[in-house]
């Protein structure tokens, strides 16, 4: 599991059990564009070069040209138990089957899990890359990557000479962050792994001025790059290869990914800005709610004199301190900030992350009516 990021249907890098082969569409993954601005940007129909800063687009996904118009076949991927329920591939099968992908009833379905030869297609739908109408997929898809690889030629294959100070900084702070992007992972050591990461990273950054590059967002694009690059390679990621690649495969990649990260942090631009207010106004949220839901943890946690933003930077919005609330009852601060900051969810399967969604579920729905008791 790509440990510590939380993301919808956690992607798995090690999964266990029989592939199920996929079942076959008799229709394409329809999607319509829905086009928002919220901070980004990203324009459908904008040129590279008279875009307006921060300005957001909807990206509509369509599967390559090549995957449009059958489910791409599940290359060699092992399901976990709960992905392979056949009743639930029927759900997906019949709201990604229809003309126009009814998106409301599509997240429904996902929310305990997508199977993972599914990833690529729903994920790019969810995020409103991908229209829901399947008429536009393919023609969107095929303009969204070429404007990406007119911004990469715009922005990242130029001398230096013709970069700002500030620029050559956030590169060179880029280039320094992608080794450290999944250690743990060999795959994504490799150099060309890496370089795609720093163009996606450095134009992003390039065309969000108000935000820039900031430490973490390196973090966010590997669950994407692990789906789209599923969609070409086989088996499990330690097999993987770049040279099983074309370099319009890698290219196609890039630009997923990239349209798929800004749709995804259209909605918390404010956790980047200066003094990332987005940030400091969840964590004070995660605080009060730890302190209603756990009074005796919340207790504990002020005692040993533990600042909440020391722990749920990364993971604010996830309420998994309930989980654990025996056992950091009995830590020091030494001990809780050792543990907060790398918890121990590396042996997890389907079960767990259940659980986790399930209690979040509850308190969502808890305090979603009563906003109010979140800010005295």
């Amino acid at each position: 599991m790509l440990e510590g990021r939380s993301f919808p249907g956690k992607v798995l890098i090690t999964q266990q059990s029989e592939p199920l082969p996929p079942p076959d569409y008799s229709s394409h993954f329809d999607c319509d564009e829905d086009e928002h601005n919220e901070g980004s940007q990203e324009g459908e129909g904008q040129s590279p070069g008279n875009s307006t800063d921060n300005t957001s687009e909807n990206k509509s996904n369509v599967p390559s040209a090549s995957i449009t118009n059958s489910l791409p076949v599940a290359q060699g991927v092992v399901f976990g138990a709960r992905a392979t329920d056949s009743a639930r591939i029927t759900k997906f099968t019949k709201e990604l089957s229809r003309p126009a992908v009814i998106l409301d009833k599509l997240c429904e379905v996902s929310w305990s899990g997508v199977p993972p030869y599914m990833r690529p297609n729903i994920w790019r739908l969810l995020l409103g890359y991908s229209p829901p109408n399947k008429d536009r997929r393919d023609g969107v898809l095929t303009m969204k990557r070429h404007e990406y690889v007119e911004y990469v030629s715009q922005y990242y294959d130029i001398p230096d000479s013709e970069r700002a100070d500030e620029e050559i900084n956030m590169l060179h702070q880029i280039s320094v962050d992608c080794p450290r992007t999944v250690p743990d992972v060999t795959f994504f050591q490799n150099p060309q792994i890496q370089k795609s990461l720093e163009r996606i990273l450095y134009t992003w950054s390039i065309r969000h001025p108000a935000s820039g590059y900031v430490q973490g967002i390196n973090d966010l694009v590997t669950p994407f790059l692990y789906v789209f690059l599923s969609e070409h390679l086989e088996g499990n990621i330690d097999t993987w290869s770049m040279d099983n690649l074309l370099p319009q495969d890698i290219s196609n990649i890039e630009a997923d990914c990239y349209w798929c990260l800004s749709k995804f942090l259209d909605g918390m631009q404010d956790h980047y800005t200066f003094a990332q207010p987005g940030i400091q106004c969840l964590v004070f949220r995660l605080k009060e709610l730890v302190r209603r839901i756990d009074e005796p943890l919340s207790k504990q946690i002020e005692e040993q004199g533990l600042e909440f933003l020391q722990f749920s930077f990364r993971w604010f919005s996830c309420l998994l301190i309930r989980e654990w609330s025996d056992k950091l009852q009995k830590l020091d601060f030494q001990e809780m900030v050792m543990f907060l900051q790398r918890l121990p969810t590396s042996t997890w399967a389907h079960h767990e992350l259940e659980m986790v969604l399930s209690r979040a579920y509850m308190w969502h729905t808890m305090f979603k009516s009563a906003p109010s008791h979140l800010t005295s």
